[in-house]
């Protein structure tokens, strides 16, 4: 990403928001990284800008995503994603507004897209705490308290409420399996980020979770009246809680449409996963939110379909938590059972959200 220059960015916002903006601050959103639960790499690092436009101050963001793997190499990926961003985060419920979509020139001036060279992304600011800080405070609890039952409850309930929202399109099913195994950011994109060898895990592990999900794909393929409204990328560092159970939610991915279980199980897993960090099972406050999250999402979205979908998406998701990359602090064992979390599934014809610690033995 170009360096920065409050001119270049107050001569932006003017055109943008009109002669009278004027920057007042700006400076990147920081990120935590100590523990070894916390994410270390990410796709981009967002900024914040403060100003005043007439009267009134505002903050909003400016994204950008950095050149690197996942499908992010080439400036076309990169300006696909920021394209595909702005034209579809205002049509989900709850999800931040998209404000502008922009791109830098060679010298750093931002402007329209004719003369681009990078994207940049601008939304609006929402107060608020992401949800993997509740999740690392469950790790060490042995009961929710009764706002943690109520926020599972809220995202499941958000979940099934999106997800009811159908769309009939064969193709487009077929489609996003097909980006599950081979995109850039997912399965294929991920194993191919592994070291050649990292501990237990070989090129043949990798190969074997490669060709279970393609099977699965075959498996799924023509279970297209499922494709429904998604977030697809719904984890705990995209949902940010203000008060209470009240919510919104950041940088949906991928696809405006697919398959339901992409968004239960990209939730799920963390569960899973912050209880694998600090206890080696699930178990705790962390195992009670996991089963209310299920009770309540089946029961509210009446899909027990989801249950015979889920697998190969958390073989994706697994990937992510066990990758050396996204992850390097974890331990062996943690990965290893995240590794025994995703052949199993994968065998498993029908996920069963009661025998998930069985799942990692």
């Amino acid at each position: 990403m170009p360096v920065l220059r409050k001119s270049a960015l107050e001569a932006y916002l003017k055109t943008r928001f009109g002669p009278s903006a004027e920057l007042l601050a700006y400076g990147p959103i920081g990120k935590e990284t100590s523990g070894a639960r916390h994410k270390q790499y990410g796709y981009g690092a967002p900024v914040r800008l403060t100003f005043c436009q007439g009267d009134q101050t505002r903050r909003v963001v400016l994204g950008t995503m950095s050149p690197g793997p996942f499908g992010h190499e080439h400036p076309a990926d990169r300006a696909q994603a920021m394209l595909w961003d702005y034209d579809c985060y205002g049509r989900l419920p709850r999800h931040i507004a998209a404000l502008d979509v922009g791109a830098f020139t060679e010298d750093g001036e931002l402007m329209s897209v004719a003369k681009a060279k990078e994207f940049f992304l601008l939304t609006q600011w929402s107060d608020g705490e992401t949800y993997h800080k509740d999740l690392e405070r469950l790790a060490g609890a042995k009961r929710p308290t009764a706002l943690d039952r109520k926020r599972t409850e809220a995202l499941a309930g958000y979940l099934a409420t999106i997800h009811r929202k159908k769309h009939k399109d064969p193709q487009l099913y077929r489609r996003r399996l097909r980006e599950l195994l081979g995109h850039g950011e997912c399965i294929m994109g991920l194993t191919d980020s592994y070291p050649d060898r990292f501990a237990f895990i070989t090129e043949e592990l990798l190969q074997r979770i490669e060709v279970a999900c393609n099977v699965w794909r075959w498996r799924l393929r023509g279970k297209h009246a499922r494709l429904s409204q998604v977030h697809g990328d719904f984890h705990p560092w995209n949902v940010l809680f203000r008060r209470g159970a009240d919510f919104s939610v950041l940088d949906r991915s991928r696809g405006e449409w697919g398959e339901p279980a992409d968004d239960v199980t990209s939730m799920s897993i963390n569960y899973l996963f912050f209880s694998l960090c600090r206890h080696g099972s699930l178990k705790g406050a962390l195992e009670v939110v996991f089963r209310s999250f299920w009770d309540r999402y089946l029961m509210e979205s009446r899909d027990q379909g989801v249950l015979e979908t889920t697998a190969p998406f958390f073989a994706f998701r697994g990937l992510v938590l066990a990758s050396p990359l996204w992850y390097p602090k974890l331990t062996v064992t943690v990965r290893r059972k995240i590794f025994r979390f995703i052949e199993n599934v994968l065998a498993t014809s029908r996920f069963d959200p009661a025998d998930i610690n069985r799942y990692c033995e």
